[in-house]
């Protein structure tokens, strides 16, 4: 079994996770704007940790960052290691910072995509999210468009009980890529 956790990313692990973002997203944040986001009371980034077999040390696979702007949260990245996708992972990220969000009263998820990116569309639409708009060659790098999509209703039970649910098929699916959570 390989455990898995997900913690706040601390400063000390700034340059691990640029490292990260540099292979998964292209370098969309430079150190100082990780460092802002840890910083920031309106920003929870967090990082998906796989430990070794003693607990001692890890290494972080993972990452996602949500901003709370008003009564929304505005999902900023979501990205994992490339070895590590397909897993049910990202989807763990993903509730993870939807149950942050419910945690803080917000009403509304909203995020961009890579218009691109049918694996990760396909995940935000299974939870709920709809699209309600593109941005026109958002991502500088490529000069691909980005799909708005919009969650809402996060305070209702019936949001809380999918989430429960999915939180649920998502430790199955993790158990039989032989993860626990820790």
């Amino acid at each position: 079994m390989k455990t898995i956790t997900i913690k706040p990313i601390s400063l000390s692990q700034v340059p691990t996770i640029v490292s990260l973002d540099q292979l998964c997203l292209g370098g969309i944040w430079t150190s100082e704007g990780y460092i802002s986001e840890i910083e920031s009371p309106n920003s929870n980034l967090l990082g998906l940790h796989i430990l070794d077999e003693n607990y001692t040390n890890s290494e972080i696979i993972g990452m996602g960052c949500l901003w709370v702007i008003a009564d929304e949260a505005h999902i900023t990245l979501l990205a994992i290691h490339p070895d590590y996708r397909r897993q049910g992972l990202g989807q763990l990220l993903l509730l993870t910072l939807l149950e942050s969000a419910v945690a803080r009263n917000l009403n509304w998820a909203t995020l961009e995509v890579n218009a691109h990116n049918d694996g990760a569309i396909n995940l935000y639409e299974k939870l709920g999210f709809n699209i309600i708009g593109k941005r026109k060659k958002y991502y500088k790098s490529t000069g691909d468009d980005a799909l708005v999509l919009w969650l809402k209703n996060l305070q209702t039970p019936n949001f809380r009980s999918t989430l429960n649910q999915y939180q649920q098929e998502t430790k199955l699916r993790l158990s039989y890529y032989q993860y626990c959570l820790n």
